[in-house]
């Protein structure tokens, strides 16, 4: 059964990381990157919030943070486990315990930590306004040299177009059709996800943001990249407080 017109978010945070010991525990900008995603998700409004995380500091830290804490099985816990496999398991296991589950659900990544409140309400209002759409998903634009029709192939050491009819006729910034990437959240609803086996189901609705705000977090160099942009100005995180 689903809780219509409830949406909760859910911020999957496991303990282990190639990249980083303790990731989604190391500072950024002298504050745990958890934090970032999961005070912008309260200050959202968001029904519930629950973090599942198979480490005890990441759970600690989100009862600080005050909010709820499934413990994820180690069997989910691994590299290679894509996500959607964790969200599956935490839907079912809030059904056998509730005996429903909220309609839609705001996936709050750590490794998206400018993500704004603000966001966070427009896009969940931008799927409960659509009843036929299962998702809707922040996008920013995509620049122009990471653009498809810009990208190589390399076999040995020659390079070749990886769309070369596509790059012959739009050889220049005006002619290529504008493409998008990925920003910082997607919003989806429960049954059609579990249906299509993705949280980008679709029909899947765009929430266009700024670039700067569709940052992602993941490495060393990450970390300081994004501690130099705050330092800058070039985002505003205003929720986060002193």
């Amino acid at each position: 059964q689903l809780q219509h017109g409830i949406c909760w978010g859910l911020v999957p945070a496991r303990a282990g990381s190639k990249s980083l010991a303790l990731k989604n525990l190391a500072p950024l900008a002298g504050r745990p990157l958890l934090d970032y995603g999961v005070l912008a998700a309260r200050q959202a409004g968001l029904e519930r919030i629950v973090c599942s995380t198979d480490g005890p500091e990441i759970a600690a830290r989100c009862r600080e943070l005050g909010i709820a804490v499934d413990d994820r099985p180690a069997e989910l816990a691994g590299d290679e486990t894509p996500v959607f496999e964790v969200i599956a398991q935490w839907l079912e296991a809030v059904d056998r315990r509730q005996g429903a589950v909220p309609e839609m659900v705001a996936l709050i990544q750590p490794t998206s930590p400018f993500i704004l409140p603000a966001q966070i309400k427009a896009t969940v209002a931008l799927l409960r306004a659509d009843p036929k759409a299962a998702s809707a998903q922040t996008v920013i634009p995509c620049p122009h040299n990471h653009h498809a029709y810009n990208q190589r192939l390399v076999a040995g050491n020659q390079v070749s177009w990886r769309f070369p009819d596509e790059r012959r006729a739009a050889y220049n910034k005006q002619r290529k059709p504008e493409h998008f990437l990925f920003g910082n959240l997607v919003v989806f609803r429960s049954r059609e996800a579990l249906d299509q086996g993705s949280v980008f189901a679709q029909p899947s609705l765009a929430s266009p943001i700024p670039q700067a705000y569709g940052f992602d977090c993941d490495g060393p160099d990450d970390f300081r990249l994004g501690g130099l942009m705050l330092e800058g100005g070039l985002v505003a995180l205003d929720h986060l407080g002193d």
